[in-house]
């Protein structure tokens, strides 16, 4: 019986798993950031690769577009069959073992990273409940198989969706504070960081249009509960490392800073759904600019030292 996307292979030689290993030395990227371009869980990735857990099809056809292989040549087939319907193959620069091709660069983009950008963007418009996988399908210009190829069902395109916005946020925080030095100022980097939980552009309404659907979901599914759970941890992490470097520095009050991140990122949550909803339309509502004004009088008043005030 063929397998569907979400069957797990079976790999008892661990050799799918040395595959995978040499299409991700052979990008010359980290394996963190060779699994935030297939858009995998870091963890599950390592575990797959130490033969811990097994590798999904759909995990496999990711990585065959993102290391621009033949997925029969991961699978250990040496066919095309493997690959996606609508994938067309990449000719090659170096001979992968076994047979198949492989070329050493992984690619800005690729099918499953579009799948999941046309997904952030129509949970954004109109809701993940709203949103058919033939939706999707149209807006990637592709077949509903296809989309099933790279992400089997509903949760998977969710979580996808998530994790990318997870990644991404991730990403701009680290690129502005290091552009804007704040990183030397814990007080700076915190208003920085706060700067960018503030909904003013189209991406960032984009990704906490899809929190609020994240929110919802994570109280109905254990795996996106999971998710819900590993990014709050990371954001409070986040904070209150921040706030402790802040005492150190004296431009804070010495307080509790994993107390302080959990009051901060819950006003962050409150005021950034009350914007979302005045933009939809709620009268006298809460604007952007409303919201990171209160964002900085809670750290004046709250946080700051009286001689850095």
């Amino acid at each position: 019986m063929p397998n569907t996307a979400g069957d797990r292979i079976q790999d008892g030689a661990g050799e799918i798993a040395e595959r995978v290993r040499e299409v991700v030395e052979a990008t010359g990227c980290s394996q963190r950031e060779f699994a935030r371009r297939i858009v995998m869980d870091p963890s599950k990735l390592s575990r797959s690769l130490s033969g811990s857990r097994r590798f999904t099809v759909a995990e496999l056809a990711r990585i065959a577009d993102a290391g621009r292989v033949d997925a029969g040549w991961l699978l250990g087939s040496g066919s095309t069959e493997d690959t996606a319907p609508d994938t067309p193959k990449t000719p090659s620069t170096a001979p992968a073992p076994g047979g198949g091709t492989r070329t050493t660069a992984v690619p800005a983009a690729g099918r499953p990273l579009q799948i999941v950008r046309e997904t952030v963007r129509l949970i954004a418009e109109h809701g993940f409940h709203a949103v058919r996988v033939a939706d999707i399908a149209a807006a990637c210009d592709t077949s509903t198989a296809a989309i099933h190829y790279h992400f089997p069902g509903r949760a998977e395109l969710l979580e996808a969706a998530v994790r990318w916005c997870m990644d991404e946020d991730t990403a701009s925080r680290a690129a502005r504070i290091s552009e804007t030095g704040a990183t030397e100022d814990a007080a700076a980097e915190l208003a920085e960081l706060l700067a960018l939980q503030t909904p003013r552009t189209e991406q960032q309404r984009r990704q906490w249009l899809v929190w609020l659907d994240l929110w919802a979901e994570a109280a109905r599914s254990t795996a996106i509960g999971r998710l819900h759970v590993e990014y709050y941890r990371q954001w409070r992490t986040t904070v209150a490392d921040v706030v402790r470097r802040g005492i150190a520095q004296g431009v804070f009050r010495t307080v509790d800073p994993e107390s302080s991140a959990l009051r901060l990122t819950a006003l962050v949550d409150g005021l950034a759904s009350q914007v979302l909803a005045s933009a939809a339309g709620a009268e006298d509502g809460t604007g952007p600019d409303d919201m990171h004004a209160a964002l900085l009088a809670y750290v004046r008043t709250e946080l700051l030292a009286p001689a850095a005030g």
